[in-house]
């Protein structure tokens, strides 16, 4: 019996066996070897990175300018329509045409006053020869009289008498030359008056005043032109579109005209390219959001009035970066968990700058190569010492 248990015992294998057992030596050292070993903790290095300062917004999409078209004459019917909404019309180009019955009447009516006008030009003209001739001839008679009665040769009757006839000739010479002005002053008011209807009528034709796409028609025919009501035809001037993004306070003094911009719409499977044209300086009181107007660069896929997603690029830039999880905070600021070569652990307050995605720059505190806790921040405290597991980034 006791030959079947040795053979047995030393029958079994030796990890069947107690630790004891197996090397000769006691087990109980065993538990505190464990308690003492440093704990494993992820860690990764300082490295330069290409990161990006993005501003994200939305808004709606409008023409940069609208142009509206509204006729110049007055209480004319709408006779044709050129043009409908989405058209791309050239400057000059015409767009509708109004009625031109009226104002031929009137053109013809001015036409003949002011040949009337001009038949009493000439009369005047005449009137004011006839009357200088005669003025003339009474101031020679008065002339002579003078002479004569200087002589002895005429009395003092006959005298006054060619003085008082050369006054009155005088006289009818100025008033002849009055008529002949008033006369001149009717042919230019005529004239002018005929110029105004020969505009009207040019004006008969509504024309786009710049190039652009027609954004809306607004304009019936029969309609009774005026330019006190809606404008007949709104224009987007060029075609050029821009997205008024709605900007955070905080986000708006860092924009500037000419920084570069991505435009995604709902309609567009690729982002448009864009550039800041325009901040405005104020800031909605209530929302507490500025605007930005960011022109859109080949907006042929676009339309007004749609809504588009908008990212600013406000800095490009190589630069220290970590991973956000790995920057802590407190009192004093932003820290990192240095990790030195014998795994000591010190938090080092550092300067940050940059957040693209799941990087942050880091612009003073620690230099390339450093070692950092990446995870698990939150469970080391300065001075411990841990077990570093680098681990690889992207």
């Amino acid at each position: 019996m006791r030959i079947l248990t040795v053979l047995l015992i030393s029958a079994l294998p030796l990890s069947a066996l107690p630790v004891g057992a197996q090397t000769g030596t006691e087990t109980e050292g065993a538990p505190a070897e464990r308690s003492s070993a440093a704990p494993a903790i992820s860690v990764s290095a300082v490295s330069m990175r290409h990161l990006r300062d993005r501003v994200i917004a939305g808004g709606l999409v409008g023409a940069v300018e609208e142009v509206l078209v509204q006729p110049l004459v007055e209480g004319q019917p709408i006779e044709t329509l050129e043009a409908e909404a989405g058209d791309f019309v050239e400057a000059g180009q015409v767009l509708a045409t109004l009625s031109t019955s009226t104002l031929e009447l009137s053109r013809s009516q001015l036409k003949a006053a002011l040949a009337a006008a001009r038949a009493s030009v000439a009369q005047a003209e005449a009137g004011v020869l006839e009357a200088r001739a005669s003025a003339d001839e009474a101031a020679r008679v008065a002339e002579r009289s003078k002479a004569l009665n200087k002589s002895g040769n005429a009395s003092q009757a006959a005298l006054d008498q060619a003085l008082a006839t050369a006054t009155a000739s005088a006289a009818r010479a100025e008033a002849a030359h009055q008529t002949l002005e008033s006369a001149q002053a009717q042919v230019e008011s005529a004239e002018a008056q005929l110029a105004n209807v020969e505009l009207n009528l040019t004006r008969t034709k509504v024309v786009a005043p710049v190039a652009g796409e027609v954004l809306s028609r607004n304009a019936q025919i029969g309609a009774v032109a005026s330019a006190a009501g809606t404008p007949m035809f709104v224009l987007m001037k060029d075609g050029a579109l821009e997205a008024k993004a709605e900007i955070a306070e905080a986000d708006l003094v860092r924009l500037q005209p000419g920084m570069a911009a991505l435009i995604r719409t709902a309609g567009n499977a690729e982002p448009l390219r864009g550039k800041v044209r325009l901040v405005e300086p104020g800031v909605n009181s209530t929302s507490r959001l500025g605007i930005a107007r960011i022109a859109i660069e080949n907006a042929r896929t676009v339309r007004s009035g749609m809504y588009a997603d908008a990212e600013i690029l406000v800095a490009e830039r190589d630069a220290l970066a970590v991973p956000v999880s790995a920057v802590g905070s407190t009192a004093e600021g932003a820290i990192l968990r240095k990790v030195d070569a014998k795994g000591i652990v010190s938090e080092v307050v550092v300067k940050t700058g940059i957040r693209d995605g799941a990087w942050v720059e880091i612009t003073e505190g620690v230099a390339e190569g450093d070692q950092i806790v990446t995870k698990a921040g939150a469970f080391v405290r300065d001075g411990d010492h841990i077990n570093p597991v680098l681990t690889a980034t992207q």
